[in-house]
């Protein structure tokens, strides 16, 4: 598998959008913060979720997840994605996106790459553990992310 891309502008700058579930269950939501690199020998990507996201409850339920990369076209939609919730309907009819289901997962016609992840490891962030003026700007009232690790096991290519 070979992936190259701009590692420090890919999520910050450009976006992505992190999905889990299945093709008749899923949800999905725009993502900004996140990693690529090795972990355990194997290549890995790194998510993070907040508990009172609706993907969250995917991310909790099912083992695997996509990250999808789309051209910069497709920004508007990324903003649906990030500031409409599943939970109140369905916010990819509002976007040009079309899903298609994968045996683990759910990718989109559109995207440049899609990674498949199998996840590995989970840890919730701890506020203690953070400089004080992240903590209060990001995380008040809300509790830390939860920082999810997946295995890429696949790697999609328009």
């Amino acid at each position: 598998m070979e992936f190259t891309t701009d590692i420090f502008s890919r999520f910050n700058e450009k976006w992505a959008l992190l999905t889990a579930g299945t093709g008749e269950d899923f949800n999905g939501m725009t993502i900004s913060w996140g990693g690529l690199g090795t972990l355990w020998g194997n290549p890995v990507a790194t998510v993070y979720v907040k508990p009172i996201r609706y993907t969250w409850q995917y991310m909790e339920k099912y083992g695997f997840f996509t990250v999808s990369f789309f051209p910069a076209e497709y920004r508007d939609d990324l903003m649906i994605m990030g500031s409409k919730s599943g939970r109140d309907g369905d916010k990819i009819a509002l976007t040009r996106l079309t899903p298609a289901a994968l045996e683990h997962g759910v990718a989109f016609a559109q995207a440049e790459t899609t990674l498949v992840c199998r996840k590995i490891y989970w840890q919730d962030l701890i506020r203690e553990n953070m400089p004080p003026e992240v903590a209060e700007r990001i995380y008040t009232p809300e509790e830390p992310h939860r920082m999810y690790i997946g295995e890429v096991v696949e790697i999609l290519r328009k």
